[in-house]
């Protein structure tokens, strides 16, 4: 069986926090991959930035329902999920959009196990890493390939 070090790609694209927008939609074009790594300024992983991150960053802001009681406003909604879209929909660089919740696995991951978590967890790109260092990425092409050659 296949391990991420055999299929994954080397060669690994980062981004800041401090990435603006416009990069890296520049980034996702040049490059066409399905996300960037986000990293601190130590090179340590801290999230992911999807081509979904970016997209959903310009979707419709949706205004929360209220109810105003005597000089008091009652939200119907989430305060926060409100704070949150304002934050997306105003997103200037990449700390606005990233997801710090991050899939990643080991150099010695086997092929169907990225393979699962891709499908079971909904994702298009895991890093690879070894002692918290990014060695590598694994997008869906790598998997396709992987399965070719196996």
């Amino acid at each position: 069986m296949l391990t991420a070090k055999e299929i994954m790609t080397k060669e690994v694209i980062t981004v800041t926090k401090d990435t603006p927008i416009k990069t890296l939609a520049d980034l996702f074009i040049e490059h066409k991959v399905n996300g960037f790594p986000v990293v601190d300024e130590d090179d340590q992983l801290i999230g992911i930035v999807t081509e979904k991150n970016l997209i959903e960053q310009n979707k419709n802001l949706h205004i929360p329902t209220v109810i105003a009681l005597f000089d008091a406003v009652i939200y119907l909604e989430s305060g926060k999920k409100f704070e949150e879209e304002v934050k997306r929909f105003n997103a200037t660089r990449v700390n606005d959009i990233y997801t710090s919740k991050v899939i990643t696995v080991s150099p010695d991951t086997g092929l169907d196990e990225i393979g699962s978590l891709m499908a079971d967890k909904s994702v298009h790109s895991i890093p690879v890493v070894d002692d918290k260092k990014i060695v590598g990425i694994i997008g869906k092409l790598d998997i396709i390939k992987g399965l070719a050659q196996g």
